[in-house]
């Protein structure tokens, strides 16, 4: 049994509750700013990327947490989820690319492609729960 109790484990926990605060913040004052036309026109773009910040920061933990774990087991399992994210997120962004570029499908917003990959830490979890029996501690 995979325990997630080590101190990497609770330091990553930590940087994504916070990271996830700061962007549910920058997120609301970005939507509420512009929705009112509040913001001026010299600081709109900072004010749009904002919200990208802290889900840069997240995959930054991510990578921070697989430098920190020192069990190796864990960090393979953690290691093998962020690959299915990778792949997942690249084959639909993909595909759907191509699609987009011959008028097939309607254009889509860019972060869609950061929510896809964090779908697909779920799905690399349950594909190592599935054939490892472990889900590691991402999932």
């Amino acid at each position: 049994m995979v325990t997630t109790s080590s101190a990497a484990w609770k330091r990553y926990n930590r940087r994504l509750i916070w990271l996830s605060l700061i962007y549910a913040a920058f997120l609301v004052t970005a939507v509420y700013g512009f929705k009112h036309q509040l913001i001026p026109a010299g600081l709109r773009y900072l004010v749009a990327i904002l919200p990208a910040l802290p889900i840069i920061g997240i995959f930054g933990a991510i990578g921070r947490y697989l430098v920190e774990e020192q069990d190796e087991y864990v960090r393979m399992l953690m290691v093998r989820q962020t690959l299915w994210a990778s792949a997942f997120m690249l084959s639909i962004a993909t595909v759907w690319g191509f699609l987009d570029n011959f008028g097939l499908v309607g254009h889509v917003d860019g972060y869609w492609i950061a929510v896809l990959w964090f779908f697909g830490l779920a799905l690399g979890g349950l594909y190592n729960k599935l054939t490892i029996g472990e889900a590691g501690g991402g999932c």
